[in-house]
Parts: C-alpha cells; structure tokens; sequence
C-alpha cells in the first residue's frame, strides 16, 4: 500500500524552502531539457545531410579523365586524353567485383542558353547521356512513364526522360507530357518519362532541371563519337568500392599510356569513404553531445545531493526523534531516497516534456514555413532514447539521496536529540 503520509512528508519538506528546491529542480530539468534539444538538433543536422544524397548507392565510386602529370612512353605531362567505348568493355571485361558501370555524357546546356523547344515555349536545360544503370546508383523518383532502358541504348532511341521543371517550362498545367515531343537543339525525342529529385533545396532544383537521353543516342545525335564524359560504378554487395576503382585506375592508365605512378591524371571521387569519414563525424557529434548532456545532468544530480544534505542537517533533531521511536537505519535511508528520487523524477520528466516539445515546435515551424531542409531537416529524438536518459537520471537521483541518507544514520540518536 502506498503510505500517504510519508509522501506528505516529503511534499512538505520540500515546499518548506521553495526558492532552493525551484533552483535544484531546475538544474534537472535543465540538463535533461538540453539533453534532448541537443539531441535532436543533431539528428536534423544528420537528416539533412543524408536526405541531400537522396538513395545514392554508398558503395560506389566516380572517374573522369585529368591532364597527365608524369611524362610516359614519349608523351609529355600536361597531355589530356578522354575515355571512350572501349574503355568501358575493359572495365566490364576485367573487373569481376563489378556490379553497376554507368558511362555518362554531359551533351550541353547548363550555360544558359535555349536548347529546348516545345510549340512556343523554350527553356534551356542540361542534357546527359545516360544507362539504365545511372538510376540504381544515383536514383530518381520517376513519377510516370520510365527511366532509359537497355534496348533505349542499344537501338539509340530518340527518348528522353525530363525532370519536373522541364515540364513547367514547356507543358502547359493541365498537360500530360508522356508521348509528347520536344525539339533539343534541332532534333525531336519522344517523352517517355517525368522524375522529381530524391534530394533537397537547390540540389534538388538543379536536378529538375535535367534531361536524360540514351547514352548513344547522344553520343550518335550530336557527335561525340566514342567519347564518354566520365563513370559511375558500384562494387557487389559484399566488397569494398575501393577494389574496384583501384582495379578501375590501373586498366584505364595502362589503356591510355598513363604513367603508373601518376596520381592526378585519372580524377576519381570515393563515395564509400566520404560516407564513412561523415558517419565519423555525426558518431563524433553525437558522442559530444552525449558527453555535454550527461555532465549537465550530472551538474544537477549534484545540486539535489546539496540540498539533500542540507535538509538532512536541518532534520538532524527530527531524524533522531525517529531514531529513538523505533524508526531502523534502513527506514531513513528509504526516506531520504524518495525523497532524492521523487524531485529528480518531477525534474527530469518535465525537462524531457519540455524539451520534446520544443523539437516538435521547430518541426511544425519548418514545415509551416516550407523550409526546403537543405541543412536542417526533421528534427528528433528516438523515444526509446529519451526514456533510458530519465531512467539513469532516476537511478542518479538514488545515489544522490545516498551520501545525505548515510549521513542521517551515522548521527546517533542522542547527539540529535541534543541538537538545536
């Protein structure tokens, strides 16, 4: 049964001084409140981040050309080169550990100039050249139609596949795009696709912008030959990224006379180690605000330990009139624990209250606000986490009621009745 009287008690001893209790309540309530808009202000900062890759394949890697830096069989540094058709047989041929390889061709646009027409209408886009495997290592959301496919590039398909923007600059409101035409730079494609982007922000709205073509198409249409702009490629599931852009390096140098040991002339971009280097990092945020949290919950865990220990010296003449009534050691130690514990308690589950409902305030006001989260995005904090947090500031208020408890038993009955 619950003793009512002794939590009348403790309610009473603690509403005897309320400018001390107030301040040591709050110091719980701060630390906790922290806590967790520390919390989840880290995790916004992390959902940004990872929400600008989209669902960009991780174990993946880049490759373009780069001028020589080293002189080799006869050919001098600074010597530019481009990778071509066969080079991309090579890399399939040779490399086992291969999953995705996407050549890709940035055709034209991006300087500002109309290249698009469609009736009346023009705008001017960027235009790649692209294989279906571009979209299972940087994926678009294809919101009707189709992403190019396999016999799009063996036949050279004259279709494109047109993010959202394009099709507010060239279609009407009401229109349907798919199997409509476009003129680009004087030759018509077919429309077999719309895509949003998977990012945000201004990332997003420059990937609107883009138009995808059959790889050979492009190459075809608007002679580049056997050129290609530069790579894409993943490893399979249960290998390292780096294996293959090694592998990758040394069949492109040996290909194009490249010295073996010049670094700079195949330009390439490790996708695997810039996640984990940024897995690092938020690991490192999150262990510093951790670190930060819990020293200021500590701060006050401390501060009730004080004014514990000063109750249990203003009590010292009441605490041994219990003491010669029959009261046990272990019944005032009980005492003081509650007592301990239940102002933690009250503390902390306001400042957890209170912190979460600041986070959901900032979430509410960002997507009140349409912010696009380009570098702050949902804001949270996983319950589960919150609750094991006011469960040690619990266990700590215990041990915080232990010092001022051993305290109050180590007082003979008699010294506290003598005390004034």
């Amino acid at each position: 049964m619950i003793d009512t009287d002794k939590w009348k008690e403790i309610i009473t001893t603690l509403k005897k001084n309320k400018v001390r209790t107030f301040f040591t309540a709050f110091g719980v309530f701060w630390g906790i409140f922290m806590l967790i808009i520390m919390l989840g202000s880290g995790n916004g900062l992390q959902n940004a981040v990872y929400q600008n890759m989209g669902d960009f394949a991780t174990n993946s890697c880049f490759m373009w050309t780069q001028q020589t830096t080293i002189p080799y069989k006869g050919f001098p540094r600074g010597r530019s080169y481009r990778f071509n058709n066969g080079d991309t047989e090579a890399l399939i041929k040779n490399i086992p550990e291969l999953k995705d390889i996407s050549p890709r061709l940035q055709g034209f646009g991006g300087d500002g100039a109309n290249n698009a027409v469609r009736n009346e209408k023009t705008g001017a886009f960027t235009i790649f050249g692209d294989y279906p495997a571009w979209n299972r290592i940087d994926p678009l959301k294809v919101t009707s139609g189709r992403f190019i496919n396999e016999l799009d590039v063996k036949n050279k398909r004259k279709v494109v596949i047109i993010g959202k923007r394009v099709v507010e600059v060239l279609f009407e409101s009401d229109e349907d795009p798919l199997n409509e035409y476009i003129k680009i730079n004087g030759v018509y494609f077919k429309v077999v696709g719309v895509f949003k982007s998977k990012k945000n922000g201004q990332q997003a709205e420059r990937e609107e912008q883009n138009i995808h073509m059959p790889f050979t198409t492009l190459q075809r249409i608007y002679n580049f030959g056997e050129d290609v702009g530069w790579y894409a490629m993943t490893a399979q599931d249960d290998i390292p990224v780096g294996v293959v852009e090694e592998k990758a390096r040394e069949i492109l140098k040996v290909r194009h006379s490249i010295a073996p040991e010049d670094e700079r002339a195949v330009g390439g971009f490790n996708v695997a180690k810039e996640f984990k280097k940024m897995n690092g990092l938020f690991a490192g945020i999150n262990g510093l605000i951790w670190i930060v949290g819990i020293g200021t919950l500590l701060a006050g865990v401390i501060g009730v330990s004080n004014i514990m220990l000063v109750i249990v010296k203003e009590r010292t003449k009441e605490i041994g009139i219990q003491r010669a009534l029959g009261a046990t050691p272990a019944n005032v130690i009980a005492q003081i624990i509650k007592e301990s514990v239940f102002l933690t308690s009250i503390a902390g589950t306001l400042g957890l209250m209170a912190g979460f409902w600041l986070v959901e305030l900032i979430n509410f006001a960002m997507a009140s606000s349409g912010s696009s989260g380009e570098m702050f995005k949902d804001p949270e904090v996983d319950l589960r986490i919150a609750i094991s947090a006011l469960i040690i500031l619990i266990f700590s208020g215990i041990f915080a009621g232990l010092i001022p408890a051993k305290r109050a038993v180590s007082i003979k009955p008699i010294d506290a009745l003598r005390t004034e």
